[in-house]
């Protein structure tokens, strides 16, 4: 009963090219496992990694479609506009190209250039965008861009835990001068400060599991400022041999009280994702007055594993292995999941609570657990703790601690013991001001950088104003204005104390 793609290869294969097994999937959009039942019951010459029909198989296979049906292709509902893009389509084919190679731990599959741009176009075919909020939730696929080049009205800020996407879009916006923004996040532990309650849309392309769908989807939900009016578009594919996986990831949706507003089938191209046809449908989910309640009560029960592969499978592992290293240290506060006869008298605090807010009391000493999968949260886990000393359990022996320590510099002394990282509170240097302003952000990691920045220049020069410090921070950080020490990316943890020696330098510059 669904014989499209299937006849489809039929037609490619009677023209008796040559092809390799991953073209005849993209071309059609069957799963890899379809194509290969398809050709074990042809003749079949092969050259190497390609094949094509025997001159018999094809003459049958032509007179067969002549008689029989032939699949016709449903319409594009944006193809149609590509022609006037095809620049933008070539910009984004080298932005995808030099793009960070993909991490086959966070599922990371490309986009096809085509696909972000109809993203764009499609946004303009349904929505009203000027002065429009985007939040991407993941953005491996380099959507930003395309949004930025189609729409420049448009704002966008971007969110994801891999801190190399982060990086190089930051890099091309600027180059390109689009409104774009980068936000750090293992979204198992939050969404950023400063992107809840933020968008008008928000566009996500998560792991195609129903706890990663459901995760992205909930955060998604979070970030959108007007429940009543914003849209969410999820791109989602599963093969057509799997339904029940499918029913599953629709479940997990359903869960969230949204409404499947449009399904639009085939819509994302993939270089990749062979077993699920190299495509994806489109979905836009339009939110409830039930959405946010649930979100918020649903996002973390999906803090799990939410990949198909990597250290996360393993997230069950239970911090019981630290227990006979915690002792000596005495901690006032356990942070992170603690078996329960683990020092049973010492509070206890969630790491996504840790990192959501100061914690109330003074903290000497802190014991950290972080979980398989959660390692890249380091960093932003001792910025968040006050602690005198900190020790961090981490699932295996950390690296050189190289970017940790360069980050923070003039904050801790980091050193690494087997499979924990210690880290030492130092002593502010009153004589640098640079390192005085940088250490007054880093101690106050949850509230808004250019707030503290502003507070930490008039500090340092007694004669400026508000307004007047704000606006040094502005033109020296526009990056920083709406966000906490947290939700910044690795690379501009590193400039910070570059950039507030330029904000310094702006002080003392006649304008």
């Amino acid at each position: 009963m669904d014989p499209r793609r299937v006849h489809t290869a039929l037609g490619l294969l009677a023209d008796r090219r040559w092809r390799t097994l991953g073209e005849l999937v993209r071309e059609t959009g069957a799963p890899r496992r379809s194509v290969e039942s398809l050709l074990a019951g042809l003749s079949l010459e092969r050259a190497g990694d390609r094949f094509r029909l025997t001159p018999e198989q094809g003459g049958e296979i032509v007179d067969l479609l002549s008689t029989g049906y032939r699949p016709l292709e449903p319409a594009d509902p944006v193809g149609h506009l590509l022609p006037e893009y095809a620049a933008v389509v070539e910009r984004m084919a080298g932005l995808i190209e030099r793009a960070p190679g993909a991490r086959h731990v966070l599922d990371h599959v490309s986009a096809t250039p085509e696909t972000v741009v109809r993203r764009a176009l499609l946004l303009a075919a349904r929505f009203w965008l000027p002065g429009t909020r985007l939040l991407c939730v993941g953005d491996h696929d380099l959507t930003s861009l395309a949004v930025g080049l189609v729409h420049p009205g448009v704002q966008t800020t971007v969110v994801d835990v891999d801190e190399r996407i982060l990086a190089y879009i930051d890099e091309c916006a600027a180059e390109l001068g689009l409104d774009v923004r980068t936000r750090w996040a293992d979204l198992r532990l939050g969404l950023p400060a400063s992107a809840v309650a933020y968008a008008d849309l928000a566009v996500t392309d998560p792991p195609y599991t129903p706890e990663g769908v459901g995760l992205f989807v909930a955060r998604a939900v979070q970030g959108l400022r007007d429940q009543g009016r914003g849209r969410v578009l999820l791109a989602y594919g599963a093969s057509d041999r799997t339904p029940m996986l499918a029913l599953k990831v629709q479940q997990s949706l359903q869960d969230l009280n949204l409404v499947n507003e449009a399904v639009y089938p085939d819509f994302n191209r993939y270089f990749g994702a062979e077993a699920i046809g190299s495509r994806a449908d489109l979905y836009i989910l339009r939110p409830t007055g039930k959405s946010l309640p649930a979100a918020d009560a649903r996002a973390d029960r999906f803090a799990t594993a939410i990949y198909t592969q990597g250290p996360q499978a393993v997230e069950a592992r239970a911090a019981a292995d630290a227990s006979p290293d915690v002792a000596d240290l005495d901690p006032d506060v356990l942070v992170g999941d603690w078996p329960k006869q683990v020092l049973p008298q010492v509070p206890r605090v969630r790491l996504t609570t840790w990192l959501a807010k100061p914690y109330a009391a003074r903290v000497r000493r802190a014991a950290v657990a972080l979980p398989p999968g959660l390692e890249a949260a380091l960093v932003r886990v001792l910025l968040a703790t006050r602690a005198e000393h900190v020790r961090v359990f981490l699932p295996d022996p950390p690296g050189d601690l190289a970017d940790e320590t360069a980050v923070l510099k003039g904050l801790y002394e980091l050193t690494r013991h087997g499979s924990t990282a210690e880290a030492v509170r130092t002593r502010p240097d009153d004589a640098d001001q640079v390192g005085r302003i940088v250490r007054a952000i880093q101690d106050r990691a949850h509230g808004k950088v250019a707030n503290v920045w502003r507070d930490a220049l008039i500090d340092a020069h007694p004669g400026l104003t508000k307004r007047q410090a704000r606006s040094i921070v502005a033109d020296a950080a526009p990056w920083a204005m709406d966000a906490t020490l947290l939700d910044l990316p690795l690379h501009r943890l590193r400039a910070l104390p570059a950039t507030v020696r330029t904000s310094l330098d702006l002080v003392t510059t006649p304008s």
